[in-house]
């Protein structure tokens, strides 16, 4: 996500802190016990501006969704929205998925949600791409069996792609679609989302599980990418932000 740099940034992250984790590396191994008040624990990655966030913690109560961002200046304002709605069963991440490993234990996670993440359409840079292998045998370690992936975008021929790397990696896809508001109700929605829906713009999704079948760290590394580039470089996020910097003071 990219976004223009807060001046004061770190006044209003100070004034959320109670929602931030600021050292989840020292509950590696010790994140159900510090939320055992909970039934499960589920990880959102890339939670933007928290409308996802919020609005599956108040649906969920029974479940303590941790919420990763990478990008500070996004990242205060999910978790500002997080404080004005008094969402208790929230925590925040400021860390790049590359480091999931080091905060996390096997099996300490129980849901994963990928929501409208870049599609880096370039082959060079697939490995970047948050349902790439590396990034699924990740996934594969911080679940337990059963435990399920849920991944929604935009970007059709990323879709496409992550559904191949996905069976490739033996998960079990046990929900899939093109379209998933077709019936009117899809669920909670990201900030994109929403805006695609009103512009009439199709959403995929998937639900992967991991079986018996699917790759870990144990099955070594992942596989090299080749001929890995999309044809549709950005789907629309890249046109919704154009919009939306139009419409902003001071951007050009």
């Amino acid at each position: 996500m990219r976004m223009r740099k807060k001046p004061n940034l770190q006044p209003r992250m100070e004034r959320c802190a109670e929602v931030l984790v600021k050292q989840p590396e020292s509950l590696s191994g010790a994140w159900r016990k510090e939320f055992s008040g909970y039934e499960q624990l589920w990880l959102e990655i890339g939670c933007g501006k928290g409308r996802f966030t919020v609005g599956t913690a108040q649906e969920h109560p029974e479940v303590m969704l941790l919420a990763l961002e990478k990008v500070e200046d996004a990242l205060v304002i999910a978790m500002e929205r997080a404080v004005e709605a008094q969402v208790e069963n929230v925590r925040f991440i400021s860390m790049d998925a590359n480091k999931l490993r080091e905060v996390f234990e096997p099996a300490e996670i129980d849901r994963i949600f990928l929501n409208f993440c870049d599609p880096w359409p370039k082959s060079r840079d697939a490995k970047h791409r948050l349902t790439a292998p590396n990034f699924l045998r990740i996934y594969a370690d911080l679940l337990p069996m059963g435990g399920e992936v849920h991944f929604k975008t935009d970007n059709l021929p990323l879709f496409e792609w992550s559904v191949q790397q996905f069976e490739a990696e033996g998960w079990e896809i046990s929900e899939l679609t093109n379209d998933l508001h077709e019936n009117g109700n899809g669920g909670v929605m990201t900030d994109y989302e929403c805006k695609f829906r009103e512009m009439g713009v199709k959403i995929n999704r998937l639900a992967a599980r991991k079986a018996d079948t699917t790759k870990d760290a144990s099955a070594g590394a992942a596989p090299r990418l080749r001929d890995a580039a999309l044809s549709d470089a950005r789907g629309l996020i890249n046109e919704v932000y154009k919009l939306e910097c139009k419409r902003s003071a001071g951007c050009r």
